[in-house]
């Protein structure tokens, strides 16, 4: 299976660093503010934010939330093996998985497996149905589930 052409990097100056900086720390930073982290004016600040968010390279904002303080106890990861990596079996199984409200993240890897998932669940009751859910389907051949004891640290974004 050929993987698809990387696409080139965006070309981002130091100004636009410190604004995706900005952003990635404090998606809700005003735009003034944001205009003094960059050094530069409010109007070409905000032309700059637009700017990134139209080309794609600012995919969007969103709150940061507390799986356990809404009662998300426990979150795994699960390597999935498939029978076929026939591009119809990939991403049949892509869009069963992106059904799941649990299932939070869906890569697609190499080397161990065809996909890494990683999704919540309430208790250790719900683990096992949701793990059984998945051992379940018909193009599923093997599962391997990680549940994490803590996390210490998960960051947003890239490094600039």
């Amino acid at each position: 299976m050929k993987s698809p052409p990387p696409e080139t990097p965006i070309h981002l100056d130091a100004i636009d660093r410190r604004i995706l900086t900005a952003l990635q720390e404090n998606g809700r930073i005003t735009n003034i503010a944001l205009s003094r982290v960059a050094g530069v004016s409010a109007p070409p600040c905000l032309r700059r934010v637009r700017a990134l968010e139209e080309s794609g390279v600012i995919r969007g904002y969103h709150a940061d939330t507390d799986p356990q303080k809404l009662g998300w106890e426990i979150t795994v990861f699960a390597i999935v093996g498939l029978d076929s990596q026939k591009e119809t079996v990939l991403a049949a199984f892509e869009q069963l998985v992106a059904a799941w409200p649990e299932v939070r993240e869906c890569h697609m890897i190499r080397g161990g497996g065809d996909f890494l998932l990683r999704f919540v669940a309430r208790d250790t009751a719900h683990e096992n149905q949701l793990t059984q859910r998945l051992t379940g389907l018909p193009t599923v051949s093997r599962v391997q589930t990680l549940q994490t004891i803590r996390t210490s640290r998960n960051l947003a974004g890239v490094p600039f």
